[in-house]
C-alpha cells in the first residue's frame, strides 16, 4: 500500500505536470511571445547562431515540442535554412530531442498518478502497450498520431523508453523527410526566382512524395498491432 506521503508526492507531481501542459499551452497563445512564431523571426534567431545555429536550431526544437508548438513549423525551418541534407538531419534531432524529453516529463511527472487511476481492465491494455512499445509507437508515427500529445501520452504508459524512442526515431524518418525535401526545394525554387524549376524532377519528385505520404496511414491501419 502507498504510504500517504508517497500519495501526496504523486499528486503534487501530477498537478505540476497539468499544470505545465496548461501553460505551456497558453504561454505561446495568449502571451507576448506568440509574436516569436513567426518563422522569420524563429529564423532570424536561429541565423544569429553562427557556426552554432545547427545547434541552437535543434534545442529550439526540442524545446518547441515540448511547449506543443507545431513540429511542422521547425520541420519547414529546418529545410529553409539548411537544405534538403543538413535540414534533414537537423530536423530528425530536434525531433528526437523534443520526443525524448516530453516522454521523460510525461514518464517523471505523470505515470505514477495514470497508474493508480486504471482499472483492471485498462491495466491489461497497458501491459499489452508495454509489451508491444516499438510496435505500438512505430505504428502511430506512421498514422501521424498528434506528435505532441502522443510524446506524453506515452510516457504516461508502461513502455520503456528504449521501445518509445526506437519506435518514435523509425516512424517519423519517411515523414520527415518528404516534408523537408517537398520545402527545401520550394524555398529554393523561391529564391533563384526561376519558376521553371517547377517542373523540374525535383519539384514533381517531391510533389509525388508529399502528396504519396498522405496515403501511409491507409497502409499502416493494415498491419495494426495486437493490443
Amino acid at each position: 500500500m502507498v504510504s500517504e506521503k508517497a500519495n501526496n508526492t504523486i499528486k503534487l507531481k501530477a498537478a505540476f505536470f497539468v499544470a505545465f501542459i496548461a501553460a505551456a499551452i497558453l504561454l505561446f497563445r495568449y502571451t507576448p511571445l506568440s509574436s516569436y512564431l513567426h518563422p522569420q523571426t524563429l529564423q532570424e534567431i536561429v541565423g544569429r547562431g553562427g557556426k552554432l545555429a545547427p545547434l541552437l536550431f535543434i534545442i529550439l526544437y526540442g524545446v518547441g515540442i515540448c511547449l506543443f508548438l507545431p513540429a511542422t513549423l521547425f520541420m519547414g525551418i529546418g529545410a529553409v535554412l539548411f537544405g534538403p541534407f543538413w535540414g534533414y538531419l537537423y530536423n530528425i534531432s530536434g525531433a528526437m530531442l523534443g520526443a525524448s524529453a516530453a516522454f521523460i516529463i510525461g514518464r517523471y511527472l505523470g505515470r505514477d498518478f495514470a497508474a493508480s487511476l486504471i482499472g483492471d481492465r485498462l491495466k491489461r491494455y497497458d501491459k499489452k502497450i508495454a509489451e508491444n512499445g516499438f510496435a505500438v509507437t512505430l505504428y502511430l508515427r506512421l498514422l501521424f498520431f498528434p506528435f505532441t500529445p502522443l510524446n506524453f501520452g506515452m510516457g504516461l504508459t508502461r513502455t520503456s523508453f528504449n521501445h518509445y524512442f526506437w519506435g518514435t526515431f523509425f516512424g517519423i524518418l519517411a515523414g520527415g523527410f518528404v516534408m523537408t525535401f517537398f520545402v527545401a526545394n520550394l524555398a529554393e525554387v523561391w529564391s533563384d526566382g526561376q519558376l521553371e524549376k517547377l517542373w523540374g524532377w525535383k519539384s514533381l519528385l517531391s510533389l509525388v512524395l508529399f502528396i504519396g505520404s498522405f496515403f501511409i496511414p491507409k497502409a499502416v491501419k493494415k498491419i495494426k498491432p495486437e493490443i
